[in-house]
């Protein structure tokens, strides 16, 4: 089995995983304080967070005879995309630098699965079931327990070797496998600068994150208004935010993903919002093809840029850009809209 878990690791490289390590399925140390999480209604409005009970943290009830979980990290931060540049530059719009290609369920999933086959070419059929963000499965928390990292104070899993710009993808299998040693404690230290740089304050503690204030889940998870007091905290953030992970003193050890999918499309590394703005419903469908933009749907996308463009020194074009949107056939973006040219109006003074 030890050899076995040695070819497992080679093939996860050759298939353009930076990383494998092997867990059992004992979450106990987890449960509690996601339980605790859960009750202190910190998820916001993510209630599938609340559903299937303890299968989250106990994976053996989600996915029967599991004994052993195989996690596995694929870097993704793409290349030529100054993070900064954009961010400084409020007439353009910043997405968050996971979104910036293709969407990456699919492609780890396949991956995974990839490995998966290969593993029953040289031993037989066996139990598994592949996951990637696709089921109630605590990545993070699996991910350090197999010893890929450990997870910061802003909630993210820190590789001591490669950061924290990467994806985590599982397989839950019947195989016996010997585990890896686990990471044992932080090495965050007495380092604070995730918290300090959140533009909305959400890392309420030290690996606490009100996930209520981060500007992920205000522009990608919530559906309905975003808070009236938290709109000027997010700036030209359109779609997720890395703030915590620019500054994080491990990422200076990060590299830059070889897997041209998760490049950047569309010219969306720095673009200009009024551009965006102005896309239709089709341009949108079409221009976040394959893309975990499309998630959010074309109402949020608009939501997002009119806060983003309230948000932006005034301008006459961006006025004009606003007023077309006024009489959109939704309430939310004629809110955001009518917040933004209020915004607008205020901060210059006329």
């Amino acid at each position: 089995m030890q050899a076995l878990v040695q070819q497992i690791k080679q093939w996860g490289t050759e298939l353009g995983f930076q990383q494998i390590g092997i867990t059992n399925t004992d979450l106990s140390h987890y449960e509690k304080r996601f339980a605790t999480w859960l009750k202190k209604g910190l998820h916001g409005r993510m209630h599938y967070l609340e559903k299937h009970g303890d299968k989250r943290t106990q994976p053996e009830k989600l996915i029967p005879h599991s004994i052993t979980i195989i996690s596995a990290r694929m870097d993704y931060l793409p290349p030529n995309t100054d993070a900064f540049f954009t961010l400084n530059n409020p007439r353009q719009g910043y997405i968050s630098r996971y979104a910036l290609g293709r969407d990456y369920h699919r492609l780890i999933r396949k991956r995974l699965q990839l490995l998966t086959d290969r593993i029953q070419n040289a031993i037989g059929t066996f139990g598994y079931r592949v996951f990637c963000d696709s089921a109630p499965v605590l990545e993070k928390a699996i991910a350090e327990k197999a010893g890929l990292g450990w997870i910061g104070k802003h909630t993210n899993l820190i590789n001591a070797k490669a950061g924290s710009w990467f994806f985590l993808g599982e397989i839950y299998t019947d195989l016996p496998l010997p585990n890896d040693a686990s990471t044992k404690q932080s090495h965050c230290g007495t380092c604070d600068a995730c918290i300090q740089v959140c533009p909305t304050q959400a890392i309420i503690a030290p690996y606490l994150l009100d996930a209520r204030r981060c500007i992920s889940y205000l522009t990608i998870e919530l559906r309905e208004a975003i808070p009236v007091e938290l709109r000027p905290l997010i700036g030209n953030r359109i779609y997720g935010c890395d703030d915590c992970q620019l500054v994080c003193p491990w990422n200076k050890f990060a590299k830059f993903t070889k897997e041209k999918d998760f490049y950047p499309r569309h010219d969306l590394s720095s673009p200009e919002l009024i551009d965006l703005f102005s896309w239709t419903e089709e341009e949108f469908l079409a221009k976040t093809e394959g893309s975990a933009i499309r998630r959010i749907g074309y109402e949020c996308w608009l939501r997002n840029i009119a806060v983003a463009l309230g948000n932006a020194p005034f301008s006459d074009d961006i006025v004009e850009a606003l007023q077309k949107r006024l009489h959109h056939p939704s309430a939310l973006v004629r809110e955001h809209v009518e917040w933004a040219l209020q915004r607008l109006v205020t901060e210059s003074g006329l």
